[in-house]
């Protein structure tokens, strides 16, 4: 039994389907991952998945999608996978079409969040959302979903021409409850190691970002909120970094003026999130668009207050007024006064980290995300 799982960079393909690329080849699968190679290539090497280099723009580039589809059609027919699975906005469909074109006998696309958002214009918004309805239909058999309004939208829609609505799947979203995200399994020396290591001062409060420093993740309006805050004892630690291919490379270079300013951290790119999210007290994520964003998740069940934007995905994650705060996008001052309200009310704050705790240990399990996939491609197969 073949799989090949299409990405559009290697990042995703190691530390976003893992889990599930470890669970198929334990279930008997041969597991082929494409991508564009980049420093995370060696990684999925040493798992013993069958790697192949396929370059994939992030963007739309007609002359570079349409060499994209070639390599990926000349791929399929060479390896001959019972089943090609489609992940990321852009690789998403130029694999699906190639897949079709290639005759893969079965087509899945796990939409990690639609790349349409209430967020753009009408006009932008009318276009993505046909490429995603229209590419569903002819050149796909499911759709998963990580979000229960992505699964909404795409039932109500009829995204696939199939009459059946069991090949529509929410799937969610899950982490590592048992060992990475485990706090039990924290040392809690943690918390001195780390705030030394950062000259962290005793009476900080600690937020925390994780993600691409990019416009759509809400990077600048974080650091924004600084301004706004009444008490400066806050300090921000930012994981994160710019991916390869990545087209914002504006905002990035804008942080420059926060990085010598002593109540930032920039950490870049990290093994070990989970350490920082242990010794957080609030985890922020004020994106523009999100499917169902996983560091949320991770937040969560490291014990942090969640302030994060009303958006798709994330306000299915958070409860307001109870795990956490949503707010609209753009918005630095009420990202400020929740800051503020949790700094001089941390039984509040203590409230909220419990329940999200809680909240992520009753929910989300990568197990059940990865049992559910499992169960799809035993499906196919055996039918």
């Amino acid at each position: 039994m073949k799989i090949l799982q299409i990405t559009a960079i290697d990042m995703t393909m190691n530390n976003f389907l893992r889990p599930l690329n470890i669970a198929s080849k334990k279930a008997g699968w041969e597991v082929h991952c494409a991508c564009s190679e980049g420093p995370f290539t060696d990684d999925i090497k040493k798992d013993n998945f069958k790697f192949h280099h396929v370059n994939i723009d992030r963007k739309i580039k007609p002359i570079s999608n349409i060499k994209s589809i070639i390599q990926i059609i000349r791929l399929i027919r060479r390896i001959k996978p019972d089943i090609v699975h489609v992940h990321t906005p852009v690789a998403s469909v130029l694999g699906r079409v190639a897949a079709k074109i290639a005759g893969a006998p079965t087509i899945i696309y796990t939409a990690h969040g639609f790349y349409f958002h209430e967020g753009m214009n009408k006009k932008q918004y009318k276009l993505f959302f046909n490429i995603e309805k229209y590419i569903g239909r002819f050149c796909t058999d499911y759709i998963l979903t990580q979000s229960q309004e992505d699964y909404q939208i795409a039932k109500d829609n009829k995204f696939l021409k199939t009459k059946y609505n069991k090949n529509y799947v929410c799937i969610s979203n899950g982490i590592d409850l048992d060992q990475k995200y485990n706090i039990e399994l924290k040392n809690p020396a943690l918390h001195q190691k780390i705030r030394k290591e950062l000259n962290i001062p005793e009476n900080h409060l600690i937020v925390t970002f994780i993600g691409r420093l990019v416009k759509e993740k809400g990077i600048i309006d974080l650091l924004n909120a600084f301004h706004h805050l009444s008490d400066k004892n806050v300090t921000f630690i930012i994981l994160g970094g710019l991916p390869q291919g990545e087209r914002d490379v504006e905002t990035y270079h804008k942080l420059e003026v926060y990085r010598s300013k002593e109540n930032f951290k920039f950490m870049g790119h990290v093994s070990n999130a989970d350490e920082y999210l242990f010794i957080s007290d609030i985890f922020s994520l004020p994106s523009y668009r999100e499917g169902m964003p996983r560091s949320i998740i991770e937040a969560m069940a490291m014990k942090n207050a969640i302030l994060a934007t009303n958006i798709r995905g994330s306000r299915e994650e958070v409860l307001h007024g109870e795990t956490g705060y949503l707010f609209q996008v753009n918005d630095s001052k009420k990202m400020a006064q929740y800051i503020d309200e949790l700094n001089n009310n941390r039984e509040m704050l203590e409230n909220m980290k419990e329940a999200g705790l809680q909240r992520a240990q009753g929910l989300y399990d990568e197990n059940d995300v990865v049992k559910k996939q499992l169960e799809i491609f035993d499906k196919e197969v055996n039918k």
